[in-house]
């Protein structure tokens, strides 16, 4: 049972406090948090659980906003962690992003949030389409209404039928004029070269994202072509598990809308589409640098957005780089992007420059990591392959369409 929750910024400020029990909790809980945040570093705000000398507080970190959650009885951690996640996700998905503005500029509508996704410390309505029908997400004529009005309250006056029925993510007697749905496969690569162009680590972390405008109550049935790939699954509340189980088939009755049906990771994977060679020499106090980006294994798809970001050393001074293809900017902060877009078949993209050093430096000793981007339509890199997707309960056969995309994630080269 949770006790309270707090929002915190980057800079220690409370943004928002709840007490959610009759048992209040001192907002003094926040300075020992922020003052052992401090003390200990970055690795301290890496930490799910921090047991304090009062209360067992959990923590989960999103774009520079701290959600955190005390209580002082014992309780699964994990049910903490994932409520907070889910607070963020709701957040980031109502304010159209997640930082400490929005949050000051929409507190009224954060706070019913709150108070209908958590009822005296236990979770209780969580799904995003049931929320919508309870709160209304903000909009400009919801804001000028409240300025002429003077009520700031987006809350509905009627309970959402769905909240008691067994299906609470659906709304109840739901139509359309054409039922369609549409599956996509959604992957990320997150992979590490070390200074040798050796592959240390590369992995993929995909969603399976469903946008359903489905009339009735429909029952789905989702099955893929190589299920022995995936690890670590997570399910939306719709999916039964024994399906799953025992088949490996996703069976649910899906959220009216876009919701994330699944989520899985792919391990130790042997290859990347594009490679990024660096090299890097440094003396007399210049630093000659030299990069080449172009395709390793073709996905037989199209690689859009290629971009290659890094920062300047701290002892670099000034630095001249220019590119035979694509756009290369630096920024007042020593950030360096240099945007490629579409790989061209003619010629391998190539940048290249001059970095000066500071009087006194002869050569460098601390060398960038080179972080890359790319975006890939209608492939999934890690080899999940939808089967088919059947349908029950719908008087006619819906409209149905699968897409694919893999973007990168945490891509870095080191040099």
């Amino acid at each position: 049972m949770l006790q309270c929750i707090f929002l915190l910024s980057d800079s220690g400020e409370v943004i928002l406090e709840k007490q959610l029990t009759g048992h209040w909790v001192d907002r003094a809980i926040c300075s020992w948090f922020w003052d052992q945040s401090i003390a200990q570093g970055d690795s301290f705000k890496h930490l799910p659980v921090i047991a304090s000398p009062t209360h067992y507080l959990f923590q989960v970190n999103r774009e520079g906003v701290t959600f955190l959650a005390c209580t002082q009885v014992e309780m699964p951690p994990l049910m903490a962690i994932e409520f907070l996640c889910r607070v963020a996700d709701v957040l980031s998905e109502y304010l159209g992003g997640l930082n400490e503005d929005l949050i000051k500029d929409n507190f009224v509508i954060v706070y019913e949030l709150l108070d209908e996704m958590i009822d005296n410390g236990f979770p209780l309505t969580t799904e995003p389409n049931i929320l919508r029908e309870m709160i209304a997400p903000p909009n400009i004529v919801s804001k000028v209404l409240s300025v002429v009005t003077g009520n700031t309250s987006n809350m509905s006056n009627t309970l959402p039928g769905a909240t008691g029925s067994c299906v609470p993510w659906r709304k109840t007697d739901l139509k359309h004029s054409s039922n369609e749905v549409y599956v996509d496969l959604v992957e990320e690569m997150d992979a590490t070269i070390n200074r040798d162009g050796v592959l240390v680590k590369c992995e993929i972390c995909g969603e399976v994202q469903v946008n359903s405008h489905l009339s009735g109550l429909p029952d789905l049935t989702l099955s893929f072509a190589n299920t022995s790939i995936l690890n670590d699954v997570r399910f939306h509340p719709c999916v039964r598990l024994r399906p799953w189980e025992s088949n490996q088939i996703l069976s649910f009755v899906p959220p009216d809308g876009q919701f994330k049906l699944m989520s899985y990771r792919i391990k130790k994977l042997k290859s990347t589409p594009i490679y990024v060679k660096p090299q890097i020499t440094s003396d007399s106090g210049t630093c000659r640098i030299s990069l080449l980006v172009g395709i390793r294994n073709d996905p037989g798809k199209t690689i859009d957005d290629i971009n290659v970001q890094f920062q300047l050393p701290p002892r670099v001074l000034s630095a001249d780089l220019t590119s035979n293809y694509g756009t290369v900017n630096i920024l007042s902060n020593k950030t360096c992007t240099w945007s490629i877009g579409r790989t061209p078949k003619d010629k391998t993209p190539s940048m290249t420059g001059t970095l000066v050093l500071e009087t006194g430096v002869e050569r460098l000793h601390v060398f960038p990591t080179f972080l890359v981007g790319f975006k890939i339509m209608g492939v999934a890199l890690s080899g999940l392959k939808i089967e088919k997707l059947d349908f029950k309960n719908l008087p006619t056969r819906p409209y149905k369409g699968f897409r694919a995309l893999t973007r990168a994630g945490q891509y870095e080269v080191r040099s």
